[in-house]
């Protein structure tokens, strides 16, 4: 039996060496390409690591919030805070979050709508469907803190822990005025976004303002996400001369006046339509030892936390037809703040700076006296410009003290014949005018263009109408700065609202102190014009704004408006105290006092006289001026104001001027004169 054998096959080991020469080149290949590799990635991150950096980072899921900062508050002489920055929360959806936890969408829902009443239930679950991966969805803008906290206690309830996912809240800040409309002008009102649009919020917008902070993440070095906080920078405080007393004193006794004008009116013409009590009233109260504004008020005024609230104004019928630019316009208009964007014709309000400079260059000596026919004739001048007695034979005799006191055109263009054109608009200048005051407040208008040059006053008759303040312009700040050098030893001073900055923690930043920007008058010339005005209340026009047991300056006005002849007057008057020391300057302007009244009788600086005495009646024992009357003295004069009051049925009384001292001219026949009637 023949044995099978197996037969070994021998390895070919060609093509052996042939596979392993193959392998050895594919590895080669995958090492050349690795080494290529790994020399491509270090070349890119050598040259574009950053960047690539950047595109990894910013598609990564991870927080980055706006930590906001919070505006600075504007505070009071004393301490009150007149407007603030309150926090307020914005309700935030984050659907993603919310998706990932089904079994709490239910229970969130409930949450949100049970403590939010304007976020609605069917515009939660609508998000949630159409936008199930978003992150960011406002359900409620500006809820309070109150609420937000109500919402946080609810959900560590039994009912809701645990089972509410996917809201957060956005804390953001809205400015908030205590004291609504007060000095509302004045203070001014910010918008969104922080931006101040009027006012000391616009003046010191960059002052108030801070820096955001801001959370966000970032990957560290081992390429794990990190979170960094970096925290807001809050605004500084501002802190006013303003008093809120003494600005609600002032505000008050506006009010008061143009509700019983208006309602005296309207009560005796039914059937007319409705009068304001005037078209514009507006009170600055100053010190004038260093320019600080102590009050300023306007009437009508508006309420900062509802600034563009129309209703007070027109009725709603009006409203419905006025256009977008017509509601701006009307807006920006009581908007404006009287005291620094009007300007106007002084009257004689401005007579005694034309005394004034008469006595600073010795043109004047004070023992002059001067007789009054009732007007004067004018060089070129057709017609003779009419002194306010014109119509009762003059007044006579007259001293610089009796000029005043009575308001004496005709003594006035007798005393700059001698001053002079060269004189009077160096003085002009010196005491301000034409130039504006520098006031810390936006909108401070220019009257550059609205007095005369001196080659102008070479006319005699601009001359001479100048000389009792009408032909030029001026506005309050302006004039109550100036007046305040003649009373003060001659010093003006930069008229200013701001005193101090403060950090939020009430660390004094910044001491503003008193600017002097110019020397007007000496000493000895302002003690005359303090004895001069103090006779003008004592004994003269002013009267109605005396206040017994106190010595009260001060000096009234009546200007008649362009076009003359039209009966639409500015009266005003302008007072100090004590007059000896004087701590105070209430500056009162009523413009087309009345106004909408048919045939009223505007042309009384005892309407401007009467509000100057209720402010003072009140804020000099506020300031701690005492008064010469007894108590027993105090309590009968109170008795006597309230019979008179009943008697005349008019709370303000009425003006008790010397028999004769200014009677009505006829501006018709002398648009130039400036009327004063009591």
């Amino acid at each position: 039996m023949a044995e099978n054998k197996r037969r070994r096959v021998k390895p070919n080991n060609k093509i052996l060496k042939r596979m392993q020469r193959k392998l050895w080149v594919v590895f080669g290949i995958v090492c050349i390409l690795f080494v290529v590799l790994i020399g491509r990635v270090m070349y890119i991150q050598h040259t574009s690591g950053d960047k690539y950096e950047k595109i990894v980072l910013a598609q990564q899921d991870y927080d980055s919030t706006t930590i906001p900062f919070q505006r600075g508050n504007i505070i009071d002489a004393r301490g009150t805070v007149l407007a603030t920055s309150v926090d307020v929360y914005n309700v935030i959806l984050d659907c993603k979050v919310l998706n990932a936890n089904e079994d709490a969408i239910s229970t969130t829902i409930s949450a949100i709508t049970e403590c939010f009443d304007e976020i609605d239930a069917d515009t939660v679950k609508t998000q949630l469907t159409d936008n199930p991966t978003s992150q960011y969805y406002i359900l409620a803008k500006k809820v309070s803190y109150e609420e937000m906290a109500a919402f946080e206690e609810l959900k560590t309830t039994e009912s809701y822990k645990g089972k509410v996912f996917g809201i957060w809240f956005e804390k953001e800040y809205i400015r908030q005025y205590p004291y609504g409309s007060l000095a509302a002008a004045t203070i001014g009102y910010a918008s969104g976004g922080n931006v101040g649009v009027i006012g000391l919020e616009n003046k010191y917008s960059s002052v108030l303002n801070g820096v955001n902070g801001r959370t966000y993440g970032y990957l560290n070095s081992d390429s794990n996400l990190e979170q960094t906080t970096i925290d807001a920078t809050n605004g500084n405080n501002i802190v006013l001369s303003l008093d809120v007393n003494i600005q609600t004193i002032v505000e008050k006794a506006v009010a008061d006046w143009n509700n019983e004008t208006m309602t005296a009116y309207n009560a005796e013409h039914p059937d007319e339509p409705e009068s304001f009590g005037s078209k514009h009233t507006a009170v600055l109260v100053m010190n004038p030892n260093n320019g600080e504004i102590l009050a300023m008020a306007q009437y009508p005024t508006f309420d900062l936390n509802n600034p563009r609230d129309l209703t007070g104004y027109y009725s709603d019928e009006d409203l419905e037809v006025m256009t977008t630019d017509e509601k701006m316009d009307a807006l920006n208009q009581i908007w404006q703040n009287f005291c620094i964007t009007y300007t106007y014709e002084p009257g004689s309000t401005f007579k005694p700076f034309t005394v004034a400079m008469g006595l600073e260059t010795g043109a004047l000596t004070g023992d002059e006296t001067y007789f009054c026919d009732g007007g004067e004739m004018i060089t070129g001048y057709p017609k003779i410009v009419k002194c306010v007695a014109y119509n009762s034979g003059g007044h006579g005799t007259q001293t610089i003290a009796d000029a005043l006191s009575n308001s004496c055109n005709d003594a006035l263009m007798q005393m700059v014949r001698v001053i002079g054109p060269e004189t009077f608009a160096d003085y002009q200048s010196i005491f301000g005018f034409g130039q504006k005051t520098g006031i810390d407040l936006t909108g401070e208008a220019s009257t550059a263009g609205l007095i005369y040059s001196e080659e102008d006053l070479n006319s005699s008759i601009n001359l001479a109408t100048n000389s009792f303040g009408q032909n030029f312009n001026t506005t309050m700040v302006q004039l109550a700065s100036g007046f305040s050098s003649l009373i003060n030893g001659g010093y003006l001073y930069e008229p200013h609202l701001v005193t101090k900055i403060t950090d939020p923690n009430g660390n004094t930043v910044e001491e503003v102190e008193p600017t002097i920007l110019k020397r007007t008058i000496s000493e000895e010339t302002g003690d005359l014009i303090k004895s001069y005005l103090e006779y003008v209340v004592s004994d003269g026009t002013g009267k109605t704004a005396g206040v017994d047991g106190y010595r009260i300056g001060g000096k009234t006005g009546t200007a008649e408006k362009l076009p003359r002849g039209n009966h639409k007057y500015l009266v005003s008057f302008i007072g100090f105290a004590p007059a000896d020391n004087p701590q105070v300057v209430v500056y009162v302007i009523v413009d087309e006092p009345g106004v909408g009244a048919v045939g009223n009788n505007q042309a009384h600086s005892s309407f401007a006289q009467q509000i100057c005495h209720n402010i003072f009646e009140q804020i000099l024992p506020y300031m701690g001026i005492e008064s010469s009357l007894t108590e027993e003295e105090e309590a009968a004069a109170a008795a006597s104001l309230t019979e008179a009051a009943q008697a005349t049925g008019d709370e303000g009384g009425t003006e008790d001027t010397p028999e004769g001292s200014e009677s009505t001219a006829d501006p018709a026949e002398t648009p130039e004169v400036e009327e004063e009637q009591q």
